[in-house]
């Protein structure tokens, strides 16, 4: 992964790290809140060591040496039994010298003789008393018994306190702030687990990037997502001005360019399982065609579930099936729509036989003779894994768009399909994004941009006028 991947999965799951960011804080200030208030008191004490009553400056220097070396040791001995049981029998309490030792820590800055000793407690005045008490017993410990003289007389060590211990006036801890920070950052370190194992788990085709991982295959457009899709599935004609009617003219453009210079203008328009919006992007992809003049024909090639007379509006109970059986000529049933070139050729009846029909010599003649009289000829084909009919359909044409339904295909299910159509030596055209966000690191660039013109709708009015030839063909 690069850093554009981490972003990716980063703004996709910022939900995620929002959550536990919020919940980490929420349980720092809850800890805080709930925690009992500990204080802290410092006694610090001066160690010497002095040979006579009155030194020389050699005698200073090297009782000042001594006195550092030694304070490396007293800073363990502050801690030890000896001094602590002192401090319990002289403060009546009732913990052991482990316990009490747990209340206390010594320090010394580097290059003095001083020590700091810290004593915490929930009460203040008791974390002052525990300084003040251990700074004297320890000064007792070192003077009357470490460093007392084997042969009589005073010991040279002097431990002399400089600044008793006072009962603080605010608790060191817990600290609101502190908690809240470090709690968010616990979120966030496991908002940003969470987001990155959610990543991994999905194996959904998100956006481009997915696809990209998935195939070479140019991607021919995106289109967005729109829960009222089904209510006015030919956007195109519908809301010529919608953002979702300039991708599918978006599409058709791209479209053009990769069959540049080709003859070959069918093709078949399949997706990797259902419900990814094959049907409505080819009626739509037809329909902008169209637009454009270019005389356009739109089969229903899904003998299976065909959609496409009822989005289209026209009656589909004779079609290709009949054409195919030879019972119907095809321009009795090839039915004009609208005021422009495009011609609509429904599935007709459901046979027992979708698959060996569709590739029949039959069905070859057909998209030969249609390829020939006119521009461009777009067929709508069933799912490549649950049957075979678009792989069949695909050899006889110029290629197969893949749509990839955004959240709803997965990357395996993809490159299963794209394998399909490589398997036969069929060509993969490219692949169209559906259902993608409007928003969001999945959106598709260019769902961004407004359809800055268009032209008068045009209402529906099947016809079944046939299907003229196209100029200067035979």
């Amino acid at each position: 992964m690069n850093l554009q991947d981490y972003m990716r999965v980063i703004r996709k799951g910022w939900l995620f790290i929002v959550l536990f960011v919020l919940a980490g804080a929420g349980a720092g200030a809850a800890i805080a809140a709930t925690a009992t208030p500990q204080y802290r008191s410092t006694a610090t004490m001066y160690v010497s060591v002095q040979a006579s009553e009155s030194p020389t400056a050699g005698e200073l220097t090297s009782g000042n040496t001594y006195a550092q070396a030694k304070v490396k040791s007293y800073l363990d001995i502050l801690t030890s039994a000896s001094v602590l049981d002192k401090v319990i029998k002289n403060l009546n309490l009732t913990s052991t010298s482990k316990q009490l030792g747990s209340q206390l820590s010594a320090t010394s800055p580097v290059g003095t003789v001083i020590i700091q000793l810290d004593a915490t407690d929930s009460d203040p005045q008791m974390a002052a008393n525990l300084a003040n008490a251990t700074a004297n017993a320890f000064s007792s410990v070192v003077v009357q018994q470490l460093e007392k003289p084997t042969g009589g007389g005073n010991s040279l060590v002097r431990v002399q306190v400089i600044d008793p211990a006072l009962p603080a006036a605010a608790p060191f801890s817990p600290q609101l702030s502190l908690n809240i920070a470090l709690g968010a950052i616990v979120g966030l370190i496991f908002g940003m687990g969470a987001a990155f194992l959610r990543s991994a788990l999905d194996t959904r085709v998100h956006g481009v990037h997915d696809v990209e991982n998935v195939t070479d295959a140019p991607l021919l457009g995106g289109i967005s997502f729109d829960p009222e899709s089904a209510k006015h599935p030919l956007i195109v004609h519908s809301d010529p001005r919608n953002p979702r009617a300039e991708a599918f003219r978006s599409l058709r453009t791209n479209l053009r360019f990769v069959n540049a210079g080709s003859s070959n203008h069918c093709f078949v328009i399949t997706s990797s399982i259902g419900a990814e919006g094959k049907s409505t992007t080819s009626a739509n992809l037809a329909l902008a065609l169209a637009e454009t003049g270019a005389r356009t024909v739109l089969i229903d090639g899904d003998l299976r579930k065909p959609r496409l007379a009822e989005y289209m509006a026209i009656e589909g109970a004779v079609g290709l099936t009949d054409v195919l059986i030879g019972t119907v000529p095809l321009a009795d049933v090839l039915q004009r729509w609208g005021t422009g070139e495009l011609y609509v050729l429904p599935a007709g009846r459901i046979p027992p036989n979708p698959s060996e029909l569709l590739g029949s010599q039959a069905m070859q003649d057909l998209i030969t003779a249609l390829n020939d009289q006119v521009d461009y000829v777009i067929i709508d084909a069933p799912p490549l894994l649950p049957v075979t009919d678009a792989a069949i359909i695909s050899s006889m044409t110029a290629g197969a768009i893949v749509i990839a339904g955004s959240g709803k295909v997965k990357r395996t299910e993809l490159a299963r399909a794209l394998n399909s159509l490589t398997g036969i030596k069929s060509n993969v055209v490219g692949v169209v994004l559906t259902m993608l966000p409007s928003k969001g690191p999945d959106a598709y660039n260019a769902e961004r941009y407004g359809y800055y013109g268009a032209g008068p709708e045009t209402e529906v009015s099947p016809s079944d006028a046939p299907i003229r030839k196209r100029r200067g063909r035979k």
